[in-house]
């Protein structure tokens, strides 16, 4: 199958591979040369834009940062509606509210383009091993179609509904639970370490012992080391959970655990982290205690 790939970053990477290594033909835009020559030493190929890329496309994935470049991506300048065949199916990867998944499906349906709603999560390495957590929803044609294209990335599939939204809704959700674990493991490894423990060690026993959390087995080892270069921007947290608490707030549902760790992550913002690493949040305590967190030699 003939798959277009718009947004080759830290998860597209990962993902472009797995779809090359199952026997796709990968054509694939981001807007850093380095991402794109990435695709090429992979097998893909490389495209000069979104219209490029979808050229005789059987599916579209699109996997960029919101939702306002998803708008690019498809019906700006050079946008993928200017060359995506009729009938062709968009796999929608981008972490948005569930609102604005809804209206993109529905334009795009009008245009006689099928979208799946299909948010995931793992991380970058997850996508290289091809073990992402794919959160999907949308029609049966739809699913049966980008079945055969989710398989290679992914370690589970979950199925939602049949409503464009409820894949996202389940994202945002689950982005509550990924943004709150990490700040409180940045908080906890920052505590232990001004009362004088070994932050190596706090990550060791709480690892292994009932407060374990993937988010601290993940990012851990990247406070520890001192490890800030974007795997995964610290903005994602800014943006997700500011989609969380903008819908709780829609909807008169309070999230005070949400809230507490979006201060967090815009506190580290403020600071100047925001293109760093979602590691670099441990920053804060460091300023705020005067101390830093770093592994013992």
């Amino acid at each position: 199958m003939k798959i277009a790939f718009i947004g080759l970053g830290a998860m597209g990477r990962g993902m472009c591979k797995r779809l090359v290594d199952a026997g796709h033909e990968v054509v694939g835009h981001d807007v850093a040369p380095a991402a794109r020559q990435a695709l090429v030493t992979a097998g893909g190929r490389a495209a000069a834009n979104a219209a490029e890329a979808c050229r005789g496309a059987d599916a579209l994935v699109v996997m960029v940062f919101n939702a306002e470049q998803v708008e690019a991506v498809l019906f700006g300048a050079n946008g993928a509606a200017e060359t995506l065949p009729g009938n062709a199916l968009v796999i929608m990867g981008v972490t948005m509210t569930p609102a604005q998944a809804r209206d993109f499906a529905q334009r795009l349906d009008a245009r006689g383009w099928p979208m799946l709603d299909a948010p995931m999560s793992g991380g970058a390495a997850a996508a290289e091993q091809g073990q992402l957590s794919f959160m999907v929803s949308g029609s049966d044609a739809a699913f049966a179609r980008a079945e055969p294209l989710l398989k290679p990335m992914a370690k589970r599939i979950w199925r939602l509904g049949k409503e464009c939204g409820l894949g996202s809704t389940m994202k945002m959700v689950h982005q509550i639970a990924a943004g709150a674990n990490l700040a409180v493991a940045a908080e906890l490894t920052a505590f232990g370490t001004r009362l004088g423990l070994d932050p190596g060690m706090i990550f060791e026993i709480v690892n292994n012992a009932a407060g374990q959390s993937f988010m601290y087995q993940m990012v851990g080892p990247r406070m520890l080391d001192r490890d800030f270069a974007p795997k995964g921007p610290l903005e994602i947290f800014v943006k997700d959970l500011g989609i969380a608490l903008e819908a709780a707030k829609a909807s008169r549902f309070p999230l005070p655990m949400a809230a507490a760790a979006h201060q967090l992550y815009l506190a580290a913002a403020a600071h100047g982290h925001i293109a760093e690493d979602v590691a670099a949040v441990i920053k804060v305590y460091e300023a705020l205690a005067g101390i830093t967190v770093k592994r013992s030699a």
